[in-house]
């Protein structure tokens, strides 16, 4: 009789796992990033003659980073939001084309509108892994001293930016 109650005892605990992770939302993986510095890179500024982009060049500044790509469905989805975003000058919001061609990179802002201030080339990915990107797009909410304070997976809708990106990021430029 024990031997038969071992089987039904470990599916019973399984099914309780799997539907408590039934429940959670996927967009809200905790990063082991957040409250920590920005990974360090130097990356070529798209289409910038050979000039280069740094995460130092954002110190002192509380700045969006965007990851996308020319052949991510989800980012085209998303673009319309960055391109108000961007209007509202709220705050810098830099791109990192990830694992892209730059000339499809370019050709891809060039018709749906460039909303980053700066939008650097991650060619090989190597940028996107060291901040833990699963996929396109991601984003990053960096404070002033580095410090990622919020990672966005997967695109932002309306409510993303309205009452989780824009109330932090009022809160971090004070």
């Amino acid at each position: 009789m024990k031997k038969t109650l071992i089987p039904l005892i470990v599916f019973v605990v399984l099914v309780i796992f799997l539907a408590i992770g039934l429940t959670r939302d996927p967009s809200e993986i905790p990063s082991p990033l957040i409250g920590k510095p920005a990974p360090v890179f130097t990356a070529p500024v798209l289409n910038g003659g050979g000039m280069q982009f740094t995460n130092k060049d954002m110190l002192g500044k509380v700045w969006l980073l965007n990851t996308w790509a020319s052949w991510c469905v989800a980012c085209r989805q998303e673009h319309p939001l960055m391109m108000e975003l961007a209007k509202a000058k709220i705050l810098p919001i830099i791109g990192l084309d990830y694992k892209d061609k730059d000339e499809l990179g370019m050709q891809w802002l060039a018709r749906y509108g460039n909303p980053y201030d700066v939008s650097m080339a991650d060619r090989d990915g190597r940028i996107g892994m060291d901040f833990g990107v699963y996929g396109v797009p991601e984003s990053f909410l960096i404070d002033k001293a580095g410090i990622i304070r919020f990672k966005q997976i997967g695109p932002f809708t309306e409510g993303d930016i309205n009452n989780k990106l824009l109330p932090l990021v009022k809160e971090l430029q004070k």
